[in-house]
């Protein structure tokens, strides 16, 4: 051909002859009509389930957790169907997390992939991270991966802090409730060059102590929650350069929790007063290091190391108990990571790791210590082929104060039936050392009698699982629907028995205790904006508790939730509803008690809805909520409160709220990166 085509984006076409093909030709091109920048926007789904990952993943992001007031771990929770967080008594306002039917404290917490929160912290751990801190949570179902150690036994749930790189410069959360909690969260981050950058997050609670000691919606003369006073801070340091990373970082926390009779005087020693008071003061430091290292020859291989010291201290008292402990913690982590012959199908972790514990509690003249010094080593083989993924991991770990080494397999599965529908199946083991009185030493917040047996041995149990998620196209959106069944099975389990209600005995499982759980889960945009998830889970829990197999106690039969988000189409108003329908359980037997302080032996279901609306500027936003809008309220969770020095004197029995309904505002500022 004699015609020679310009063809370029963002120019006009033109074609010339050539008349001599040897000549060197210029040509200059003109410039076509330029559309203006067009903006495509789509609203992502707070909760997602990750169709890429092997395990069954279920992320939670910061939008989702805007959706509440979310002052806490233990209320990031209030619009998920999977995770359970409820109070522990009635008297301390712990609160804990049930993931698979089980208590969190089979659940390995994790703070960006290192184990966290265990011993004497997880009773109010939840309290401990504030929700503006958050970039985003993972909970992970059944067995885990074996890098982060044994103790995973119905699942992970790893928070991400905010990161310098993508925080805000600067942030505001105050928040207010009608109940006297006032919480300021101010955080910022800088870019101090390329390669390094920080974030400063601090975070102030403060319960008006008048307001709180006047708060008695039940007539029962005790607070109906403990006023808490609550200093936060945490400071994080992030180097990336071009083939080291180095993440390090300081937390501090300051806490003290009151509460008790309305009259009890704080002021004044437990010891020469006639009333009934909760003190619990929590001092705790922590720090971590993360070192990566990328082999710049072979980028497929690196080298980590991971590292977290923590000191955590409490002196408290109830009523006249007296109980003051200490806790420091190590966790030491080595990973190399690498492919097979390059094969980036076929990659293996493997590092050796330690784990050690030193635990010092005084319950009155009662000396209880425990140490744990678990040195370990792991192997993971991450494969693909074609629409197969599977991990098989295992790990190897001597527990020298048990004196009994420790071999946990885990297996994973994902198979990519079609497209759109996925197929997991996971298998594994896991164990735990208990720290009971640490554990749970809200009961000492009753007259119960602790009798605790001189042989406990480790818990263990296996965790199998399976689940389908099915992408159902529907009009121009899908239907995103989960479907799942996980059952735990323990080879040995420390029993927490509070069937007597004189006594809580804590002793080694001598029969079968397992939990079976049903999920199924569908959500969907109904129309721009308009986020809908209805779920329903059933709990079959059992325990063989003074060889009887018995319903697990204070533990849903099933658990149904229902939300909807409405974001206008020009993002200046968001409109969340939960609702929450518990279904009933069973109560352990008062029928030992004088008749005016038993209590039924079947809880009724009951209803939660929490509502929230935010209006959106355009660098700060407003938002006013309801939490309980219908009223619902256990009755008298507090047996014997007229009489708390005597021997029938109960605050563990809780199954539901204590509190009605609560209002709350607050505002966010920010001013983001460019």
């Amino acid at each position: 051909s004699d015609k020679l085509i310009f063809s370029f984006v963002g120019y006009t076409n033109d074609t010339i002859l050539i008349s001599n093909p040897n000549e060197n030709i210029d040509k200059l091109l003109s410039n076509t009509n330029i559309l203006g920048e067009v903006e495509i926007v789509e609203r992502q789904a707070g909760t997602t389930y990750s169709r890429l990952e092997t395990l069954n993943v279920q992320n939670i992001s910061g939008a989702e957790l805007g959706k509440a007031a979310c002052c806490n771990l233990s209320e990031s929770f209030e619009t998920n169907a999977s995770v359970d967080a409820s109070f522990s008594d009635a008297a301390t306002g712990a609160k804990q997390i049930k993931l698979l039917g089980l208590s969190g404290k089979y659940v390995q917490m994790l703070t960006e992939n290192i184990p966290n929160l265990y011993g004497l912290s997880q009773p109010y751990a939840l309290n401990f991270i504030p929700g503006p801190w958050m970039e985003s949570i993972q909970v992970s179902k059944g067995t885990a991966a074996v890098v982060n150690g044994y103790d995973a036994i119905t699942g992970q749930i790893n928070i991400e802090y905010k990161k310098p790189k993508t925080a805000d410069i600067f942030y505001l959360n105050q928040y207010f409730n009608a109940n006297g909690k006032a919480e300021t969260n101010i955080d910022g981050s800088i870019i101090i060059s390329p390669k390094w950058s920080t974030t400063v997050l601090a975070h102030v609670q403060n319960d008006f102590t008048k307001l709180n000691y006047e708060l008695d919606m039940n007539k029962d003369n005790f607070m109906d929650q403990p006023a808490v006073t609550q200093y936060n801070f945490f400071n994080r340091w992030d180097y990336f350069g071009n083939n080291l990373t180095f993440r390090t970082g300081i937390k501090y926390i300051d806490e003290t929790r009151k509460s008790g009779q309305l009259n009890y005087d704080f002021k004044k020693p437990s010891t020469q007063q006639d009333y009934y008071g909760v003190y619990i003061k929590t001092r705790r430091a922590e720090g971590f290091t993360k070192l990566g290292w990328v082999n710049p020859e072979k980028n497929y291989q690196s080298l980590a190391l991971i590292a977290n010291i923590a000191g955590h201290f409490q002196d408290s008292y109830f009523g006249r108990k007296q109980f003051d402990a200490n806790q420091l913690s190590l966790y030491l982590n080595t990973l190399w990571q690498s492919n097979f012959n390059g094969n980036e199908h076929h990659k293996y972790n493997t590092g050796i790791s330690l784990k050690y514990e030193n635990l010092h509690q005084s319950l009155n003249d009662s000396l209880m210590n425990n140490k744990e010094i678990v040195p370990g080593a792991y192997f993971q083989y991450t494969g693909h082929f074609n629409k197969l993924n599977y991990i098989v991991g295992i790990r190897g770990d001597y527990h020298i104060q048990e004196k009994r080494f420790l071999i946990t397999p885990r297996l994973n599965i994902k198979y990519n039936i079609l497209g759109n529908l996925i197929f997991r199946v996971s298998a594994g083991k896991g164990y735990r050392k208990a720290n009971v009185i640490a554990e749970n030493n809200y009961f000492l917040a009753s007259s119960r009698i602790i009798d605790i047996a001189p042989d406990l041995k480790l818990e263990d149990a296996w965790n199998f699982g399976s689940n389908i998620t099915w992408y159902i196209p529907a009009g121009k959106r899908e239907i995103t629907l989960n479907i799942e069944y996980y059952r735990t099975q323990f080879v040995n389990q420390i029993i927490v028995d509070i069937e007597n209600p004189r006594y809580v005995k804590f002793y080694n499982l001598d029969g079968k205790s397992f939990s079976n759980t049903y999920q199924i889960e569908a959500s969907y945009q109904i129309i721009r904006g308009l986020d809908f998830t209805a779920a329903f889970r059933y709990n079959d829990v059992r325990q063989t508790i003074d060889n009887q197999l018995l319903i697990a106690p204070l533990t849903n039969k099933y658990k149904g939730i229902i939300t909807a988000s409405y974001k206008t189409k020009l993002e200046k108003w968001q409109f969340d509803l939960t609702a929450q329908f518990n279904g009933d359980g069973r109560i352990p037997s008062t029928m030992d008690n004088p008749t005016k302080y038993q209590r039924e032996e079947k809880y009724p279901m009951y209803t939660i809805m929490n509502a929230q609306i935010t209006k959106y500027f355009r660098k700060w936003e407003m938002y006013v909520g309801v939490e309980n809008l219908l009223g619902f309220k256990q009755k008298n969770p507090i047996i014997a409160a007229d009489n708390p020095f005597g021997e029938h004197f109960d605050s563990s029995l809780i199954y539901g709220p204590i509190n009605g309904q609560m209002y709350y505002l607050g505002i966010r500022f920010a001013i983001n990166k460019k």
